[in-house]
């Protein structure tokens, strides 16, 4: 599996939080809706009892009359005969949304509503297929339709009937009263387009629960005479007029929370009160907001989507009818508008047995709204998308670099395993940086040691090649040699070529045996001062030849190693010293602590180290001797170098003033101050 996946599948634990605090805002919700619920029933029980009770109402099933409910409107209308100015009128269709209406006679019918503005009571009458029944001034006695109008009135139930005329306005007679007329009461009858009648009357406003009815008679045919009793042709009695109820929805306004609804039911269910206080919640204006606030808004709205749809189910209920049966409404529970939020509900039941029915929209509670709460799981999960985004961008920038370090370290080997070539240089600073660098650095040193193995054979093979072509030559010329004489000096010349090669392969041995010496080599704390000035004098005595002196401290110097090994090194680089030194040349032994480093080094006047041999020098079978120096290998150094690297240091070698600079760099972190 790739980093870049190892690192996702780690991120996705990072979603384990926001599920968490969305458990957490579900138990919340729940809570709080229980809690919310419990108030909102709490607060209805004291509106009922802070609502004023109105006039007397008769209970559903003391009164047996049907309702007649009267919609409230908003302005005064034109009673005009028309009708066209009635709330939901379809001009374009001539439609009118009739509340009643019923068949009559033949094919005639007839279609009703009522509504009520301030203190007017509106009707409108139509009459459709009837050709005759209307009233002549000419000839009283023959028989017409009337509208008769009951209403209850502080003194009684009051008759009032309008005569059917052709056209133009009418006024309420009182019965019994030849002429007497009720000009409270006016009407305009106005014919319509399909042999029919249309009668728009304004009447004064009855009391709340007050019974209402209206009856048209007439005659059943133009037969009837003048002393026949006129028939009814269609009722509408024994009701009461139900109608919104203004000063109750004026108490009803300062006794509600904003984000809340109130409504108050009669007993059969009509809503004769509704006050509605909005929420004060406001919307912000979009082109207001920063990027970060529609994320925002987003996430809220995406927290609200997943609330609701772990809340349950609410009963779908429609906020705007004007009449509600049994079973349309629960007690109390969560409920939805029909095309809008769901809200909170609670009932009571009104001493006059209406009901007074509360409700509070979620969006006020803490955790459906633009919250602390909220807006704090809703930055959370911007964050965390964010962070998963980071680290997903952070992973893919990684694996493209290890991707990349890969291809370097395969480009730089080919299929025997030689190596090509080594990596470029990175300068990052982290830890893959340090493992390229420490990659670059194989990579040279296997360079290098392959340049070494390649020169190696070159070398030993230069080596063996001359004593053994001595032996050789010695051998075939003994053969020839007639001569004790030549006998013996070809012995001779062969015995000094096995030599030779004794000595190169003892060389060998040498430095095999060092390097697996070196991991068996016990450490101890030691002074490498007092080794360095004791060793200084017994080289001085063995080489009088030379001035050999001892720079630094005689004692003081602590440090955790091998000492016969430094002794051992020492020796390498004196002995490489007094072979390029002089006659009474001199020979320096310096040894000083540094920040970092300890510095051991031996110095030797005489010739210079050539340039191209400044880091060969310490490889094998490497020597700038001259033909006098017999019998060395260029071993030496290389031991130095073994010593040097056993102990975490190095060795290097410089051309100084007059003469050559042998420096070994043991670490700091080796020294001991016991």
């Amino acid at each position: 599996m790739t980093l870049k996946r190892q690192l996702f599948i780690a991120s996705l634990l990072m979603l384990l939080i926001p599920w968490a605090g969305l458990q957490f805002v579900l138990e919340l919700d729940t809570a709080l809706r229980q809690q919310a619920s419990a108030q909102l029933e709490q607060q209805a029980g004291k509106l009922a009892r802070l609502i004023d009770r109105p006039a007397a109402v008769p209970e559903a099933g003391a009164n047996p009359n049907p309702v007649t409910y009267a919609p409230t409107l908003n302005r005064p209308l034109n009673t005009d005969g028309f009708g066209s100015d009635w709330p939901d009128y379809d001009e374009e269709h001539g439609h009118q949304p009739w509340q009643g209406g019923g068949a009559m006679v033949g094919d005639a019918t007839l279609n009703w509503r009522v509504a009520v503005q301030d203190s007017n009571l509106y009707l409108l009458v139509r009459i459709n297929n009837r050709r005759y029944g209307f009233y002549e001034p000419s000839r009283p006695d023959r028989p017409f339709d009337e509208l008769r109008i009951f209403l209850e009135q502080p003194q009684g139930v009051v008759e009032r009937r309008l005569r059917r005329i052709t056209r133009g306005s009418v006024n309420g007679l009182i019965p019994g009263k030849d002429g007497a007329t009720d000009y409270r009461i006016r009407g305009v009858w106005e014919p319509t387009g399909d042999n029919g009648h249309q009668l728009e009357v304004r009447l004064p406003r009855p009391e709340q629960g007050a019974a209402f009815g209206f009856r048209l008679t007439g005659p059943v045919d133009v037969t009837n005479g003048p002393d026949r009793q006129p028939s009814v042709l269609f009722e509408h009695a024994g009701t009461r007029l139900i109608s919104r109820q203004t000063t109750l929805e004026r108490e009803l306004e300062p006794l509600i929370s904003p984000g809340q609804n109130a409504w108050i039911l009669e007993p059969d269910g009509w809503v004769v009160a509704r006050q509605d206080q909005p929420s004060t919640q406001q919307t912000p204006d979009f082109d207001s907001l920063t990027p970060s606030q529609i994320l925002e808004r987003i996430g809220l709205n995406g927290l609200r989507a997943l609330v609701r749809a772990y809340q349950p189910d609410p009963v779908l209920i429609d906020s705007q009818a004007l009449r509600f049966t049994a079973g349309d409404l629960p007690k109390s529970g969560l409920v939805r508008h029909v095309g809008g939020d769901p809200y909170l509900l609670a009932t009571e039941l009104l001493p006059d047995g209406r009901t007074l029915v509360l409700e509070e929209s979620l969006d006020q509670m803490l955790t459906l709204s633009g919250n602390t709460l909220g807006s704090v799981i809703t930055r959370s999960m911007i964050l965390l998308v964010g962070l998963m985004l980071v680290l997903l961008g952070y992973a893919s920038w990684l694996s493209w670099r290890i991707t990349r370090l890969q291809r370097a370290v395969s480009a730089s080997i080919d299929e025997d395993g030689r190596l090509l070539r080594t990596l470029p240089t990175v300068k990052a600073r982290d830890e893959l940086g340090d493992l390229s660098r420490q990659f670059t650095h194989l990579t040279e040193r296997l360079h290098g040691y392959t340049h070494y193995l390649e020169s190696f054979s070159r070398r030993l093979s230069h080596e063996l090649k001359t004593p053994i072509a001595v032996v050789r030559s010695s051998l075939e010329n003994l053969a020839q040699s007639t001569s004790d004489e030549d006998r013996e000096n070809y012995l001779a010349r062969a015995r000094s070529a096995t030599d030779r090669l004794s000595q190169i392969l003892h060389g060998m041995s040498e430095a095999a045996r060092l390097e697996q010496s070196l991991d068996h080599a016990e450490k101890e704390t030691f002074d490498l001062s007092d080794v360095c000035a004791q060793a200084t004098q017994a080289y001085q005595s063995l080489a009088p030849d030379f001035q050999i002196r001892y720079l630094g401290p005689t004692q003081g110097l602590r440090y955790y190693g091998s000492p016969e090994l430094l002794v051992q090194l020492l020796d390498k680089l004196v002995d490489n010293a007094r072979d390029f030194t002089p006659k009474n040349g001199l020979i320096d032994i310096s040894l000083r602590a540094e920040s970092k480093s300890l510095l051991l080094s031996v110095f030797n006047q005489g010739s210079a180290l050539p340039d191209e041999l400044a880091k060969d020098i310490f490889s094998p079978f490497v020597s700038v001797r001259s033909s006098g120096h017999e019998g060395h290998l260029g071993q030496g150094l290389l031991i130095a170098r073994l010593i040097a690297e056993h102990h975490g240091g190095r060795i290097q070698a410089n051309n100084e003033n007059g003469g050559v600079r042998f420096t070994v760099a043991l670490p700091q972190s080796k020294l001991s101050e016991n």
